[in-house]
């Protein structure tokens, strides 16, 4: 009785929560409910931390340079249209770059700046597959915990952002991260093309760089919103929950970096030199 009622209570408290959701994207798929994206994720964290290695464990890693090639210049193409989608919607089309509040109306820049979060929420669904191939090319020991978590909270929270903010000062951590993987997505094209092309990927240092300043930009952004008087962005929630993800990543990503290259204790070998062969 006591978890019928409990059932019951939760969800009538969805139900309210839920009608404050954007109604522009009713109908739109993965939206109806944050349910199929945690289905989804924790799917994932169960095949590349436990049954897809059970799988591999004693099977020949799969050859997969063609399928890697095509997959990272694909998501290089799809990160440049949502760099010039989020541009073309907001970001170079009249917002501030500080109190950047949700458009809700139906004018054309406003339902393309929805389009454009849509599609980045679900790019990250594609980015699933780096895992994947890790995972299927029996390279574990790149399946870290900072690479499994930024993968699994980055759709999930993003299911909230779009149901209910899709725009406003919110978004410039998405159009950095677009930016970023332009670069990063090259330089793993460019690898997986074959050791012939290693010779010009001395610039791998310099990712994880790039990945620190996105998230010094994406926290010192963000951090504006305390000492802004008055500022009527519609949910200071996800502010909060964005400048807390920006402070965790770079903390993260600034102990990576110190362990992989001031430290030079990063493996295998080739990486001290700028190359990683198991790219």
């Amino acid at each position: 009785m006591a978890f019928s009622n409990l059932t019951s209570k939760a969800i009538l408290l969805y139900d309210e929560w839920i009608k404050d959701a954007d109604p522009r994207l009713e109908g739109w798929p993965l939206m109806s409910s944050p349910f199929p994206t945690t289905f989804i994720i924790g799917t994932y964290v169960y095949f590349v931390t436990s049954l897809g290695p059970k799988l591999m464990e004693n099977k020949k890693p799969f050859e997969l340079r063609q399928i890697m090639t095509f997959y990272n210049f694909s998501v290089v193409a799809l990160s440049l249209y949502m760099t010039y989608e989020f541009l073309m919607s907001g970001w170079a089309t009249g917002y501030s770059f500080r109190c950047d509040i949700v458009d809700y109306s139906r004018s054309p820049t406003a339902l393309r700046m929805v389009r454009t979060c849509w599609l980045y929420f679900f790019s990250k669904f594609i980015e699933l597959l780096d895992t994947i191939f890790f995972v299927l090319r029996k390279k574990n020991n790149q399946v870290t915990f900072l690479h499994v978590f930024h993968h699994s909270i980055m759709p999930w929270t993003w299911w909230f952002g779009v149901k209910f903010a899709a725009g406003g000062l919110g978004t410039f951590h998405a159009l950095l991260n677009c930016i970023v993987h332009v670069v990063m997505y090259t330089y793993y094209g460019i690898c997986s093309l074959g050791p012939a092309y290693h010779k010009y990927l001395w610039w791998k240092k310099y990712m994880t760089t790039i990945q620190l300043v996105q998230f010094i930009m994406i926290t010192v952004h963000i951090g504006q919103i305390y000492i802004m008087d008055d500022c009527p962005y519609q949910y200071p929630i996800f502010m909060f929950i964005i400048w807390l993800y920006g402070s965790m990543f770079l903390v993260l990503f600034l102990h990576f970096w110190y362990h992989a290259y001031t430290k030079g204790q990063r493996l295998p070998k080739m990486a001290r030199n700028g190359i990683s062969k198991d790219q």
